[in-house]
């Protein structure tokens, strides 16, 4: 008997009992329409007979602009093109192409939401990078001379979370270099990752607050009897955890001293055999300098708002993760599996930093990831 082919579409009617649930056998095509980008199909719901189209809930959705067009702007904007260039060479306006990037970003998310979880790693490096949003001093600043955390303009940085050992940005935030940021990037870091790896940056003080506000043991005193006030909880740092900090002291901007400093966890660092390095999450900083206009030095092309910076950096996150291959992590090809392609032979197999950590199976195309569907988490598997 034959069976009907799985479209892998999820019903997007909430009131449906499958409602976002993928593979259980009730959604089928009945009829194509033609586009811009060629045919695209019409699903069906047979359990509460929703119609939906092919393109529903990706960035393609409901628009009436070819995806190759929508899919070469949203290219340009990884590749260091400022909005008037974009303008200029595909005849789109400023507000088109931000409105493609607020959906594209939304897709990053929900990437980022269902593929890093639960991570494999042993060390995360951390590091900031230093960024303006429509002026370079803020109206208003505190003492440091940072943006305020409700502030829309000044001193904005972009703060990283990476794991050197599969290349992966866990976390990509803009904010202020304030304590409070600090503890955000280790807070969304320490939901993605398994157990407590090691931690390495540079001096920031603020770091080890952050670190020990998310990683820490309660200790509680029982009462004595005695007269006076009970002694107070004592909040310490969990015993599994390893800070080091690489401290680099500078004049007139060039380099003089580089140390390493351990502050928690030095029998643990040297059990688990790592070396204090920020190297390669400073080194992400200049991917991202060369990948997006605003983060340009000496550059015009500078945003005006937060949550722009914010989306821009997020879709280059979800985008570098799953569908940028690392030159670091390919690996050779068997003789017996190497196959010619015309007058090539490829000797090495691209892996993306999302393939080493063994969240995916394959580099994606960049249509796959604006239009990739996921189910809800609980009953999803990792692995896509």
């Amino acid at each position: 008997m034959r069976k009907p082919k799985d479209w892998g579409q999820p019903c997007p009617n909430p009131e449906c009992a499958y409602y976002r649930r993928m593979q259980q056998g009730n959604v089928s095509a009945i009829a194509t329409y033609l586009t811009q980008s060629g045919k695209r199909r019409i699903f069906r719901c047979h359990t509460c007979a929703t119609h939906f189209a092919e393109t529903r809930a990706t960035v393609f959705f409901d628009l009436r602009t070819s995806e190759e067009k929508v899919i070469m702007v949203l290219k340009m904007l990884l590749v260091r093109v400022d909005l008037a260039g974009i303008g200029f060479v595909l005849g789109v306006t400023e507000e088109t192409v931000l409105a493609w990037l607020q959906r594209a970003a939304q897709q990053a998310e929900a990437i980022n939401h269902h593929l890093l979880r639960h991570l494999p790693v042993t060390q995360v490096q951390l590091d900031e990078m230093w960024n303006f949003i429509g002026r370079k001093h803020a109206r208003e600043t505190d003492e440091a001379g940072e943006s305020l955390p409700d502030s829309e303009d000044g001193r904005q940085w972009v703060w990283v979370s990476f794991a050197p050992e599969f290349r992966l940005m866990i976390a990509a935030i803009v904010g202020p270099r304030t304590l409070d940021t600090a503890k955000e990037v280790v807070a969304v870091t320490k939901a993605r990752v398994a157990g407590i790896p090691a931690f390495f940056s540079d001096g920031f003080t603020c770091y080890l607050a952050a670190l020990i506000a998310a990683f820490h043991v309660v200790t509680t005193f029982a009462r004595t009897g005695k007269r006076g006030r009970p002694r107070k909880p004592l909040c310490q740092p969990h015993p599994a955890l390893v800070y080091g900090q690489l401290v680099k002291q500078k004049h007139q901007g060039k380099l003089v001293t580089l140390s390493t400093r351990i502050v928690l966890g030095a029998e643990r660092l040297t059990h688990l055999g790592c070396t204090i390095s920020t190297a390669l999450v400073e080194r992400v900083n200049l991917t991202l300098r060369q990948a997006l206009a605003p983060l340009a030095r000496k550059t015009s092309s500078f945003c005006k708002d937060r949550e722009c910076m914010r989306q821009r950096v997020v879709f280059f996150q979800a985008f570098y993760n799953v569908a940028r291959p690392h030159m670091s992590l390919q690996q050779p090809v068997p003789l017996h599996e190497r196959t010619r392609r015309g007058a090539i032979c490829p000797r090495w197999q691209k892996r993306t930093p999302a393939m080493a950590a063994g969240l995916t199976d394959h580099v994606w195309t960049f249509r796959e990831l604006l239009t990739a569907k996921f189910e809800p988490l609980d009953s999803q598997s990792i692995s896509g």
